[in-house]
């Protein structure tokens, strides 16, 4: 079932809770892939109901950034829902999401001015705000994150953890194409070239975690390899970032242990790919 207004999932929302059902919650900007189908089945294995959201948030996207291009098909994307059993498909508009006058923000210090948000000032500020929207109109018992996006992940556990909210927040492996590439609702940017130079991304991070597992901890040496295979393409316009990283709070290391997470943000033209390994 399709639903746009926000105070009508609230009263759905509020009927189901009245029942006793539990609610799985994935949110999404839409234009889903298999990365969001897995999310979706896990919410319905653990769950009464499974709400899907789409919206493309404006708040997380930064000057000259990629909002208005964004790939948006809500037909596709309600057929994949059914096809899956959702039960809800939240499809908000902007204006009931930030309507005028809108002044309120949800900001988590610390573990977002790293990685991808050194890169992206304000884009943590915009998921939090609108994730904590989400949560407060769709009161889910449980909410999926895909891992690819593994800062994401770790801003949204802290965020309810330190606001004491009651929702469980569940991080799913990344999903990944057959050669490796990760799945993304921006690969469809990529051209046959650029794809072909993309794999290179998780090529390099496998190669990392073999170095690791035959006794390589230096960072130095571990970033070294990865940059050198993903800049062997001249596809590559530029390397944000390589960094190992604690996975609890993101610090960068000097020495691999198990357990931590290199993860990296790379453009490939002008397509903007991150991915991620835990070793």
């Amino acid at each position: 079932m399709l639903v746009r207004d926000i105070s009508e999932m609230k009263s759905i929302v509020k009927d189901l809770k009245r029942k006793g059902k539990t609610i799985g919650f994935v949110p999404t900007m839409g234009y889903l892939h298999e990365g969001h189908v897995s999310l979706i089945r896990s919410s319905r294995k653990d769950n009464d109901i499974t709400v899907v959201s789409i919206f493309v948030n404006p708040l997380q996207f930064g000057e000259n950034e990629d909002l208005d291009r964004y790939p948006r098909d809500l037909k596709r994307d309600q057929g994949i829902c059914e096809k899956e059993g959702v039960d809800y498909l939240f499809y908000p508009s902007y204006k009931d999401m930030y309507p005028e006058g809108f002044s309120t923000y949800v900001t988590v210090e610390g573990i977002t001015d790293k990685l991808c948000g050194a890169f992206r000032p304000g884009h943590f500020r915009g998921v939090t705000t609108v994730v904590m929207k989400l949560f407060n109109i769709v009161k889910p018992d449980r909410a999926y994150f895909g891992l690819k996006d593994y800062q994401q992940f770790k801003v949204i556990q802290k965020m309810v953890r330190d606001l004491n909210m009651d929702v469980q927040v569940i991080g799913c492996p990344i999903v990944r194409e057959k050669d490796g590439l990760a799945m993304s609702s921006r690969n469809k940017y990529l051209s046959d070239k650029e794809r072909e130079a993309a794999v290179n991304i998780s090529r390099s991070l496998f190669e990392a975690k073999r170095l690791f597992e035959s006794g390589v901890t230096d960072a130095e040496r571990l970033k070294e390899r990865i940059i050198e295979i993903i800049m062997s393409s001249p596809e590559v316009r530029e390397i944000q970032y390589v960094e190992l990283v604690d996975p609890e709070n993101l610090e960068s290391k000097e020495k691999a242990e198990k357990g931590d997470i290199i993860a990296i943000a790379v453009f490939i033209g002008n397509t903007r790919l991150i991915d991620n390994i835990q070793l």
